[in-house]
This record gives C-alpha cells, structure tokens and sequence, in this order.
C-alpha cells in the first residue's frame, strides 16, 4: 500500500529528533500500552493485521502521532473491528459491563511470556523456488495488494538472489487472515540502481522478499 507510512528514500521531512539515553518508554502510560499488547489485548490480531492498521491511519496523525501513540489508535481500532469494544463505549470512555481484573503478574513472568511468544513464520511449502542463489531479479513496479513489505524506492529495480530462507507467511496475504506461504529470498541492490548514479557504486541494499514480488531480470 502506497501510504503515508512509506517513507524510505523520501526526502523533505527534515532530521530524525533522537532523544538522549536509553529508556525505552517516554511516559509512563506507554508502558502500559506495550504491557496491554504482550497481554493479548486483541487475541484475533496478527503481527501483519496490526501493520495495516497502522498504515491506515489518517497521514497528519501518522507523521504526528508518537509511537505509542499509533500503537494505541491502531488497538483500539483492532478492538472495534474485532467486537470486542464498539464506538459507542470508545464515545463514553468506558465499558457499561467492565471484564473482571486480571491477575498481576511480575515483570519477569511477562518478559519470559514474550520470549515464548516469538514465533517463527516458516511454513512447509511443496513448490521448488523459482529463483536460485545469483539469479538476475527485478522487482515489481505495481503492487496491487493494500499491505506489502516490497518498499516504494524498490519498486522496478533489478537485483540478484543472495539467500533463499525457505517458505515463509507472505504479509500482503496475512493482512487479511489468510494463511499462505511463499520462498523468501534476500536480495541485493546497489545504490545506484535505486537512489541514481551520485550514489556510491560500493553499496549495496539488501531486503527480504518474498517470491511473487519479482520477476526474472
């Protein structure tokens, strides 16, 4: 989907603010907004579901909006799609018949509930991989699907297979519960291919992509 949220190679937006030291969370209902996700706050989300949502915020809330920020639209979003929560209860700010509490639990329970909650994406896939390791590629230069992990600035552009990872869930599918697998490659693009002939020629782009967004070079 050719978004807001598609911003690389981009220009104009000015510098990245970076904040100083390491914490990971800016005030403190942001922790409690990422303790909520590791909680299955919306069992029926998947990791690229909740990607789209993201992507379908309203442009001036996405580049406004904190990361947390969109974290929270998105899941309440998600929470209404789903049937968990309706407008009307978003409208009054409050549940009329409010879920009992939910157990406390300590932080070392929830980092390790997270650890177990790293899912590996694989999946058995009988059809051989069209490309092999060096094969001239390009990239398509439409995308049809609302949901892609194939960015705009490499859209078109000619590149070589350096890895094969097996079949992997294709997100442009998983967006929309569908449950379907393609061959995941890694592929490598130099500079000038993508940003124009002032970029060094020593440099290469490598991304991830999965089979049906390239074609033979």
């Amino acid at each position: 989907m050719d978004g807001i949220h598609d911003l690389g190679g981009k220009q104009g937006f000015g510098p990245v603010p970076v904040a100083e030291g390491d914490a990971p969370f800016a005030q403190d209902w942001e922790r409690r907004m990422w303790a909520l996700s590791r909680e299955g706050i919306c069992p029926t989300m998947t990791l690229d579901w909740f990607r789209h949502g993201v992507e379908l915020m309203v442009p001036g809330d996405y580049l406004t909006f904190s990361y947390f920020q969109k974290w929270a639209t998105n899941f309440l979003m998600l929470m209404v799609d789903a049937g968990q929560i309706t407008l009307q209860d978003l409208e009054r700010g409050y549940l009329l018949e409010p879920a009992k509490p939910a157990r406390a639990k300590a932080v070392e329970e929830i980092l390790e509930q997270v650890r177990r909650a790293c899912t590996d994406f694989s999946v058995p896939e009988d059809a051989p991989p069209r490309f092999a390791i060096g094969a001239a590629v390009r990239t398509l230069r439409q995308i049809d699907h609302p949901h892609t992990r194939l960015p705009a600035y490499a859209r078109g552009v000619q590149g070589r297979v350096i890895g094969h990872h097996g079949a992997h869930l294709l997100p442009d599918d998983g967006a929309h519960g569908r449950h379907v697998g393609q061959h995941l490659y890694t592929v490598a693009f130099t500079a000038p291919d993508l940003w124009g002939a002032a970029a060094n020629p020593r440099d290469d782009v490598t991304l991830d992509l999965w089979e049906s967004y390239l074609v033979p070079a």
